[in-house]
């Protein structure tokens, strides 16, 4: 699974952006999951051989694909009033951004969820289909009113 655009310019890496590569590798190791059933520890071993792996934030990461996993049945259950189908039948890509971005809306309140919509957003546009990240901007949008909803109303 590769960028459908690499950027001719490199990014600077700030802490935000190794965030941002952390869910990228999480999207990738969980993408991975989804297709093959492989187990954390697995995943996480192979995303630790990515080139770039050094500049993700390894901490955000691991709690990304450990949390996914181990909450996969509950997240999965907090994102299914909001789609058209069940989620089984998502592709790989949304599918796994919807999972991030549940774990992350649901599980971590130090993330505004403006950053974790906007973040799976931008990986939907690199990586899903043509309209994807409308798919998954939507679907997050409802579970946020659901799972924050002080904040979400401001």
């Amino acid at each position: 699974m590769a960028p459908a655009e690499a950027s001719a310019v490199p990014r600077r890496e700030t802490p935000a952006g190794s965030r941002r590569r952390s869910r990228e590798l999480a999207l990738q190791a969980l993408y991975q999951w989804l297709l093959t059933g492989h187990e954390a520890a697995e995943l996480c071993r192979q995303a630790a051989e990515a080139k770039d792996f050094g500049k993700a934030d390894k901490t955000h990461f691991e709690a990304l694909v450990h949390g996914v996993l181990e909450h996969a049945a509950d997240l999965n259950a907090a994102i299914q009033p909001f789609l058209d189908r069940p989620a089984r039948a998502l592709s790989p890509v949304e599918h796994a951004l919807l999972l991030i971005g549940g774990f992350e809306l649901t599980r971590c309140p130090d993330i505004p969820y403006r950053v974790v919509i906007n973040e799976a957003v931008e990986l939907a546009k690199m990586y899903g289909g043509t309209d994807g990240h409308k798919y998954v901007n939507g679907v997050l949008d409802k579970l946020a009113a659901q799972a924050r909803p002080e904040e979400a109303k401001r």
